[in-house]
């Protein structure tokens, strides 16, 4: 039986969770994921760990979040003022939105707080700072 190695197309099905069991992601109810081992498209600890797998084969890999979406960064956080939103939104917590950083670019901020008066958002990936854990089946290598 073919092994997964590196530059082969793989299909895996995977569920994705936090150290305390919590599912943030699972490929169940849909197609599996098709990627490219080496094309640096997924964390590199998931792609690894399909390398030496073959069809049918399964496997549980614990990914540090230094090396997922690494630490989460305070300087990330900010406060504004709930006066600074369009008066039609009402900002709630894990909403997400759009916004233009300083330099010009467009990021996701997350509402991480809302109080009277300001609202904190957060630019961070929502996963940065969390080990995760993954089990992965690798369905088929092309």
């Amino acid at each position: 039986m073919k092994q997964a190695r590196h530059g082969d197309t793989v299909k895996v099905h995977y569920t994705g969770k936090l150290n305390d069991g919590t599912v943030f992601d699972s490929s169940s109810n849909r197609d599996p994921l098709e990627f490219t081992i080496g094309d640096h498209e997924l964390i590199p600890d998931f792609e690894k760990a399909v390398v030496g797998m073959s069809p049918g084969e399964s496997k549980t890999v614990k990914v540090k979040s230094e090396n997922a979406y690494g630490p989460h960064k305070d300087e990330m956080v900010m406060v504004v003022n709930r006066d600074q939103f369009p008066e039609d939104v009402t900002p709630e917590v894990g909403q997400q939105f759009k916004v233009r950083t300083t330099d010009g670019r467009t990021t996701v901020v997350t509402v991480a707080d809302v109080t009277e008066s300001t609202v904190t958002l957060d630019a961070n990936h929502p996963l940065a700072g969390k080990d995760l854990v993954f089990d992965i089946r690798l369905v088929e290598v092309e």
